[in-house]
């Protein structure tokens, strides 16, 4: 069992051409015996962006807070707190705010993918 706030794990920052403003934390992985999903946490500031990717696992995202855009295959489509996400197998994906607030997303993905 382990319970934790996400002010307690250290942030990951990435800030480069392919992600920006980008803070990612792994809040329960297979280090704490989870043995079926990875839950981790992004934060993005200003003008933040994920890498637009695909890969051979879903992924399930709830946004906490801020407002931000969702790219599934070609259509982007708008996201705030409270929405959640459903990211296929194979399907290209990028998330960004869209705010000058911060866009904070929980994203859950299976075991075994790499975790941040």
């Amino acid at each position: 069992m382990k319970v934790v706030n996400y002010k307690d794990i250290p942030p990951i920052v990435m800030d480069n051409e392919m992600v920006k403003n980008v803070a990612g934390r792994v809040m329960i992985s297979k280090e704490d015996g989870a043995q079926n999903f990875c839950m981790r946490l992004f934060e993005m500031g200003k003008h933040g962006f994920t890498p637009r990717h695909t890969h051979d696992w879903e992924h399930e995202v709830f946004v906490h807070k801020g407002a931000g855009e969702v790219l599934i295959k070609d259509r982007w489509y708008p996201v705030s707190a409270g929405s959640a996400v459903f990211v296929p197998a194979n399907i290209e994906h990028q998330f960004k705010n869209t705010s000058d607030k911060t866009f904070a997303f929980v994203c859950l993905i299976p075991s075994g993918a790499p975790e941040l």
